[in-house]
């Protein structure tokens, strides 16, 4: 019986590449020479410091336009307030990887209200897609790809 699994992953190595990418920038840029700005990463969080909140947003520009030419999609990074305490600004930017059981059950709903002849169930962070026939597979694929989903969605083990 084909499967296949949908799920939302994010390659670490292409964001670190953009990480080391933005700080060697960061310190070369005039604007932003001396402004003690910097990006580190740990674990999925991105902590962005600096000084002010002009240069901070400079920072997240350059950041997000190196992620940007990685082909790191950049739905999957959630941004959160910036936090000012004493002379410096930080940003967190939290890396969404996985689907969440709310929006496995809204991609299960999808799938049920097509009436395409195919099943699918939640598994820790993915959802896998069974079905009869491989074109009733691909229906679902294109119609996944076609809807609103705000994380980037990846399709693999496609097994006939």
């Amino acid at each position: 019986m084909p499967s296949f699994d949908i799920v939302s992953e994010v390659d670490m190595h292409e964001i670190a590449n953009a990480l080391d990418q933005a700080n060697k920038e960061i310190t070369n840029r005039f604007d932003l020479k001396n402004t003690g700005s910097s990006c580190q990463r740990d674990g999925s969080v991105i902590t962005i410091t600096s000084d002010s909140n002009f240069h901070l947003e400079q920072v997240v520009q350059v950041l997000l336009g190196k992620m940007a030419k990685r082909n790191v999609n950049l739905k999957s990074l959630e941004k959160a307030d910036p936090v000012t305490s004493g002379k410096e600004v930080r940003q967190a930017i939290t890396i969404k990887q996985g689907i969440e059981t709310a929006l496995g059950k809204k991609i299960i709903k999808m799938i049920k209200d097509t009436k395409i002849k195919a099943q699918a169930s939640i598994q820790e962070d993915q959802v896998r897609v069974t079905g009869k026939k491989r074109d009733d597979l691909q229906e679902v694929i294109a119609m996944l790809k076609e809807s609103d989903i705000d994380l980037p969605l990846q399709f693999v083990n496609f097994r006939d």
